[in-house]
């Protein structure tokens, strides 16, 4: 059964979902494995600590957080990774590393991968290692209302842009007016 708090949330709200018993997973690509579902719709949630408040980051179990993005996009000097020490007591009768993306329910801020917000249905850790819980996106999106980014993440295997292969200048950028170098990543 899912941690307690969750399930009566989302009975409270009405939303249809559905919770599975799987074998131990331990990462978001563990669970995808064992619910047979695509990488893409299972929720690794990560948690940082963003300019010295805690916050939850949820994206596609397949992808990657790029650190300098995310910072540059969430406007701070300051994100990294949170110190399970540190959170896990924010998270009564969850397991730790297997936290719902539901940081509304825990007083965080919620960040969600755009990407995330393209698929159909979710699946998620339900506060233990062998049980997930299945809904609808846009149910999740309702309920939790994360503040969506389009950048910060990237998918395992992307193509890189050309000029950052190796051998190859970077392209010289040039801004409204013109000016050379005026406009870069």
């Amino acid at each position: 059964m899912p941690v307690q708090q969750l399930k009566d949330y989302l009975e409270t709200a009405g939303v249809e979902y559905m919770c599975l018993s799987h074998p131990p997973a331990f990462t978001a690509q563990e669970l995808a494995h064992h619910v047979k579902i695509a990488g893409d719709r299972v929720v690794k949630t990560v948690i940082i600590e963003l300019d010295g408040k805690m916050a939850m980051l949820v994206m596609p179990a397949t992808w990657r957080i790029r650190w300098d993005r995310l910072s540059r996009i969430l406007d701070t000097d300051f994100v990294d990774l949170a110190d399970e020490q540190e959170f896990k007591d924010r998270f009564p009768d969850c397991e730790v590393g297997a936290m719902p993306p539901f940081g509304n329910l825990f007083g965080m801020t919620v960040y969600c991968a755009e990407s995330l917000t393209e698929q159909p249905e979710l699946a998620f850790a339900a506060g233990s290692h062998t049980e997930s819980v299945h809904m609808k996106t846009a149910d999740f999106l309702t309920l939790v209302q994360p503040m969506v980014l389009n950048q910060g993440f990237i998918k395992p295997g992307a193509k890189k842009p050309a000029w950052l292969v190796k051998g190859r200048r970077q392209p010289e950028s040039v801004d409204e007016a013109g000016i050379p170098g005026a406009i870069g990543y």
